[in-house]
């Protein structure tokens, strides 16, 4: 066999390697899979090229070879599964996703022209595998964006996906089922159609700077008055076009409104600024929370769990999808070295009268410089050796150390200033991140609230203990007061655990599903705003 026969055949053997197995896809109702049969011996040419494009997508050698090889976009026998996964991708926009990552041009091209080739149904597949990948678990790998992001996506296999897709009585419910289905997403979406609807047509004039009010005439009225009619907020004019008037102060006034600004019924720089470009840093915030959504696709929203918004400096828990505990929360400082990571755990416990082990960090860096010049500074902590023994002060020499060199710990004892305060929450991660009480009770009272070396401190951590031992014990509040009141390190596991959910979300829809807008106070949503545009761009700039 001559040697590129030779690897075509190895190729093909690759993807028939990856047998079928009985799984389900996350979120799909997912039959096992029978049994390939023995392979064959020899394959039709269409066939070889099918095996050849796919081997390098796993996903897709996956489903291809469990499935023989056989096409599910080509003929008439394809035909409801083209039209359903077109018009899925056409909506990309609506998800703030880039359309031409898809090529819905192209895939509508192929349809037309029947779809009979090899190079069609590739097309189609590699369109449903981008767009499955994209929204159930977000276009972006989230830990590549930003160091302080750690999250790690949860999404379904590319090929248990098309094994759903293709044996879907209704292909179009199919792929409807795919992006997230919480209802704040949908919120999001709604509130992106909103912003989008603010984009004038390109024909429309621009609006000259200034500054335009009711009782101006100016030729940059009139301007002002199409611009806005053609985003929806018209304004006829009660006399010369040409005249600022009442109607047009109010039309003004309601494009303000609608676009996030102060509706003051003047056309000043924002305003004009924002009605030439169309999009604003809202339409932006709302883009970067639709892709954190799908991020967070594959955890079960609807379970008991607590949610962290770092940005609100807030923390909720949620039953069913609804919000039956709030309190505020102190976050680390926006500095690299203390900001508050992303991520999911699993909260197992709560530590009543808890010892503070003192960060090695803060140790080195804080402790160690004041016990070098003063050996008794730092009075309330202890110093700890490596077997959690306390060293007497007079025995160590701290100036023979470095921040590298130092052996000991520093910890302090439950008492009433104790850091953690009365409790600490803990879902044990590799960050050393958990939620504690403070005796630091003034911060609460400020609106940016981004004060703490990273971990996040509670504004009502009594009544958090309560309410996440519901359901578990008789009486939260005895089972609390009675751990409170022995003084001692007492641990209370929690049964079952409680998922946890540190998110960032700078635009989010509140429990009547209004948008409300919280500060970028780590710059993330930025970064994450610019890593889409290039996705978007790197995308549509070219297939395969």
């Amino acid at each position: 066999m001559p040697l590129s026969g030779l690897i075509r055949a190895l190729v093909v053997l690759a993807v028939l390697a990856v047998l079928p197995r009985p799984a389900v896809a996350q979120g799909l109702d997912a039959a096992p899979v029978a049994a390939l049969p023995a392979p064959r011996l020899a394959f039709s040419e269409a066939e070889m090229r099918l095996a050849e494009r796919v081997a390098a997508h796993p996903g897709l050698a996956d489903f291809y070879g469990s499935n023989g090889l056989k096409p599910v976009f080509l003929g008439a026998g394809g035909a409801a599964r083209r039209a359903a996964l077109i018009e899925a991708v056409e909506q990309a926009a609506s998800h703030g996703l880039s359309a031409g990552r898809y090529r819905p041009a192209v895939l509508r091209q192929l349809d037309r022209d029947g779809a009979g080739t090899v190079e069609a149904e590739l097309r189609f597949a590699r369109s449903f595998a981008d767009w499955s990948h994209d929204v159930t678990g977000g276009i972006l790998d989230p830990r590549r964006v930003e160091p302080g992001i750690k999250r790690e996506v949860q999404r379904p296999r590319t090929g248990d996906l098309l094994r759903a897709f293709a044996r879907a009585a209704d292909p179009a419910a199919m792929l409807a089922g795919l992006p997230p289905q919480d209802p704040r997403y949908e919120a999001l979406r709604q509130a992106l159609a909103r912003q989008s609807r603010l984009v004038a047509p390109a024909d429309a004039p621009r609006v000259p700077e200034g500054l335009w009010r009711e009782g101006i005439s100016d030729p940059a009225v009139a301007a002002l008055r199409v611009r806005l009619a053609s985003v929806g907020f018209a304004a006829p004019a009660t006399g010369s076009p040409l005249t600022f008037d009442a109607p047009l102060a109010q039309a003004v006034a309601a494009y303000q409104q609608a676009a996030g600004l102060p509706a003051d019924g003047v056309a000043g720089p924002r305003t004009v600024a924002r009605l030439n470009r169309g999009t604003g840093p809202e339409a932006e915030a709302i883009l970067v929370a639709l892709e954190r959504m799908r991020w967070m696709a594959g955890h079960d929203l609807n379970a008991r769990h607590v949610w962290v918004n770092l940005p609100e400096f807030n923390a909720r828990i949620y039953e069913n999808g609804q919000e039956v505990f709030e309190t505020r929360v102190v976050i680390g400082k926006a500095n690299r070295e203390f900001e508050t990571p992303e991520f999911s755990e699993t909260m197992k416990y709560m530590v009543v009268n808890p010892r503070w082990n003192v960060p090695r960090s803060i140790t080195v860096k804080e402790c160690l410089p004041r016990l070098q010049a003063n050996r008794h500074a730092v009075g309330h902590l202890d110093v700890v050796d490596g077997a959690g023994n306390v060293i007497p002060r007079d025995r160590i020499d701290f100036r023979k150390y470095t921040a590298r060199t130092f052996p000991y710990r520093m910890r302090q004892k439950p008492s009433d200033d104790n850091a953690l305060g009365q409790v600490k929450f803990m879902f044990p991660n590799p960050w050393n991140i958990y939620l504690h009480d403070t005796p630091t009770k003034h911060l609460f009272n400020q609106s940016s609230r981004a004060y703490s070396h990273g971990c996040i401190r509670v504004g009502r951590p009594v009544d958090l203990a309560h309410e996440l031992l519901k359901g578990q014990v008789e009486s939260p509040e005895a089972v609390f007061a009675k751990a409170l009141k022995s003084g001692r390190e007492t641990y209370l596991n929690l049964r079952p655990p409680v998922p946890v959910h540190l998110v960032y979300f700078t635009a989010f829809p509140d429990q009547t599903g209004q948008i409300r807008r919280f500060p970028d106070i780590y710059g993330r949503d930025a970064l994450v705003h610019a890593a889409l545009v290039k996705a978007g761009l790197d995308s549509a700039a070219g297939d395969e």
